[in-house]
């Protein structure tokens, strides 16, 4: 990566070693230094990036993906005011473009197609598109050189704080075998958080630094604690809302999919329908330990 004016929320550009493509990333307030440079000129794809007061996701976050022969031209667009046709959600703005000008507009709408499709599986942030395209046909060389492409963006986002097209545990393996191996191998073991009062029993893991409640896990389908943290809260209501967490009798719900939550208690609040420490609140059953023990573990006191 490299500060281009040397603040970490300014401009940026990020590239990987024997990788063709390059990204550049600024806030909305850098836009006429973003639309300056040279690589801004070329065809490739942006991601707006955002705030979603409506948003259904535990996020808060709004994504739109677009493509172009010229991003800059669709830019200046989109930095109008939504009432002149352009889009007020935004606040920063990363483009995907190649260092040597090989990615052509075909290329460019299969990346877009295929990043509107991740962004939907991971549904980690409200999708600001109106429709979703279907990638369009490309030679069989084209592919897996987009492919790959797409799997190196899946490297640099996260890096730069970007984790809205980030797959799920269940979404690596069918379309990136290596990305979920790295994953799994940087996972944690399975944790269980029970309350058999109630009948509440869920199951969650570390996975590549991200903690995840699992598919099946059963969670409390009311929030019947305080209104103290009401973050936790509205995640519960989101999560019901959406059919992640489905009704199911006795006041229970179930999760429908892996789920990424930025904390364990956060994890185990919406488990519960009440605030909890996640941290002793998750036990390994093979060993005993809770999470925050086993986050430790192997520190000499």
């Amino acid at each position: 990566m490299y500060l281009v004016d040397g603040t970490p929320g300014g401009l940026l550009t990020a590239e990987i070693m024997n990788w063709t493509g390059h990204v550049v990333a600024a806030p909305r307030s850098d836009i006429a230094d973003l639309l300056a440079r040279e690589e801004v000129r070329r065809t490739g794809v942006y991601v707006l990036l955002g705030d979603d007061p409506e948003s259904q996701s535990p996020s808060g976050k709004a994504v739109y993906v677009g493509e172009g022969d010229d991003i800059a031209v669709r830019l200046r667009q989109h930095s109008r005011a939504e009432e002149a046709g352009g889009k007020d959600f935004w606040d920063r703005v990363v483009i995907l473009t190649s260092k040597d000008a090989n990615v052509t507009k075909a290329h460019a709408r299969y990346l877009e197609a295929r990043l509107i499709n991740a962004a939907t599986s991971a549904k980690r942030a409200t999708l600001m598109n109106g429709t979703a395209p279907a990638p369009i046909h490309l030679p069989e060389a084209d592919v897996s050189d987009m492919e790959y492409y797409l799997s190196q963006v899946q490297i640099v986002l996260p890096v730069l704080g970007i984790t809205e097209f980030r797959p799920t545990r269940g979404q690596m393996a069918p379309d990136n075998p290596s990305a979920a191996g790295h994953a799994m191998e940087r996972a944690s073991p399975t944790f269980r958080f029970e309350v058999p009062r109630y009948g509440i029993a869920a199951l969650a893991q570390e996975i590549d630094a991200e903690f995840t409640v699992l598919e099946g896990s059963v969670a409390r389908a009311d929030w019947v604690g305080t209104h103290r943290h009401p973050g936790y809260q509205q995640q519960h209501a989101a999560l019901l809302s959406d059919d992640t967490l489905r009704r199911e009798e006795n006041g229970l719900a179930r999760f429908t999919q892996d789920v990424v939550f930025s904390s364990p208690s956060a994890a185990a609040a919406v488990v519960a329908g009440r605030s909890a420490n996640g941290r002793i609140s998750w036990i390994d059953a093979s060993t005993g330990m809770n999470f925050g023990e086993w986050q430790s573990r192997g520190i000499a006191e």
